[in-house]
């Protein structure tokens, strides 16, 4: 005996029993074939309403020409209905459907075939002036081989029933309020009913981002707060997946694109920046004749081949060059001697200053050369008459700051 049949013998033959709003539906096997039968209980018969519908819904069922339709034949005793006798053929109810392979609702397509199927069924009953009321996984059959949705019984039939909750018992969750109030019944009920399905698959698992919002909206509590029509809802669907594609597509071509320019800068070669500096201030280059010295003046002629110069002419112009040299030289002195005749140097040691006096010894001696070169001057005569100029300048400075007159600096004798 095989797993199959130790359950049918345990439900006594009776395979995969669940609840149904009009009974209880199992497989049973007929004649080597397994068939669907709803047992229809006598309870449900003693309600007249009852009674009546389900009668009505039998001859309405011979006409409906759906392939997600499951058609049945009654089986009458005593003037009533008791039991449904299935058309052949293998389903299952999607609640056995996710017991036996509860991540189907994974696979890529699930819940797109199953919410096309139940819109296309549905919207057929619509046509036909039914509405099916209550989308429980119990009562929502899944056609196996492509898990296409197929519908049993209808809601709507029964709505003369006073306790709308005591007939759906259990699946009073997959019912529209409005129904459950006998408040007016239209489209929007079984919008309701399919938003509720599609959220019972996905319990244990994440809805796919386009069915979220859609999903809020069909369930809302309020019928004009939902979709006019099922076929509303999965338009909304569709739309909002083409909306995240696009919006998906766009990212990912900036994304290529951010990465085109990126790879386009790094093919050009680094540039380092250049660093633009003022250039320093020009020191104007000492000349004779910028002071005014013409050649002419001291007698000085051209003869075609050299300069010829006469003894008063010669003495005119050493003696102009003396006094150029005088000029700069004084100049430089007072510049070079004020660094240390200053309070700030008075004030320290006396070991600090003669120090100091070296440097600046040194510093006159250079300029005394640098400008007594350039005034044609003999080394002897420039020293002589810095000599002189260093004394008076130093006198005038040691005057000022009211000094010793032994603290001072001369330039040293030449030998």
């Amino acid at each position: 005996m095989n797993y199959e049949e130790l359950l049918a013998a345990r439900h006594e033959g009776k395979k995969h029993p669940v609840h149904q709003p009009i009974g209880g539906y199992y497989r049973e096997q007929v004649d080597g074939k397994w068939r669907g039968i709803v047992d229809v209980p006598s309870e449900l018969n003693q309600n007249i309403a009852f009674s009546k519908a389900i009668k009505e819904e039998c001859e309405k069922n011979k006409t409906l020409a759906n392939n997600h339709q499951i058609h049945f034949t009654p089986v009458e005793k005593g003037g009533e209905i008791t039991q449904l006798q299935l058309e052949l053929g293998n389903y299952q109810t999607f609640e056995q459907l996710l017991i036996d392979n509860p991540a189907i609702v994974a696979e890529k397509g699930f819940i797109d075939n199953v919410l096309t199927s139940l819109v296309e069924i549905t919207e057929y009953l619509h046509k036909q002036g039914i509405k099916h009321v209550c989308y429980s996984p119990k009562t929502v059959f899944a056609r196996k081989g492509d898990n296409s949705a197929l519908l049993l019984s209808h809601g709507s039939f029964y709505l003369g029933i006073n306790d709308q909750e005591a007939f759906y018992g259990d699946d009073v969750q997959y019912v529209a309020p409005e129904v459950l109030e006998h408040g007016t019944i239209d489209e929007r009920c079984d919008v309701y009913g399919i938003g509720r399905f599609l959220q019972a698959l996905y319990s244990q698992a994440d809805l796919p981002m386009e069915y979220r919002r859609a999903i809020k909206k069909a369930v809302s509590e309020a019928p004009e707060d939902r979709y006019s029509t099922p076929s509303d809802m999965l338009s909304a669907v569709m739309k909002r997946r083409s909306s995240i594609r696009s919006v998906i597509t766009l990212v990912v071509a900036l994304v290529v694109a951010l990465l085109c320019v990126g790879i386009y800068f790094d093919m050009f070669p680094e540039s380092s920046p250049v660093e633009f500096v003022k250039p320093a201030p020009r020191t104007p280059t000492d000349d004779l004749l910028d002071d005014g010295f013409d050649p002419s003046e001291l007698g000085v002629t051209n003869d075609g081949d050299s300069l010829v110069v006469d003894e008063a002419t010669q003495r005119d112009f050493e003696a102009k060059a003396e006094e150029i040299f005088r000029k700069k030289y004084e100049k430089e002195a007072d510049r070079i001697l004020s660094k240390i005749y200053n309070k700030q140097y008075m004030n320290s040691s006396e070991k600090k200053f003669l120090a100091e006096s070296e440097t600046t010894i040194n510093e006159l001696m250079k300029v005394q050369s640098e400008l007594g070169s350039d005034a044609g001057l003999s080394p002897e005569r420039s020293q002589l008459i810095a000599t002189e100029i260093i004394e008076r300048i130093t006198d005038q400075k040691k005057k000022e700051l009211g000094l010793d007159k032994h603290l001072g600096v001369q330039l040293p004798e030449k030998k």
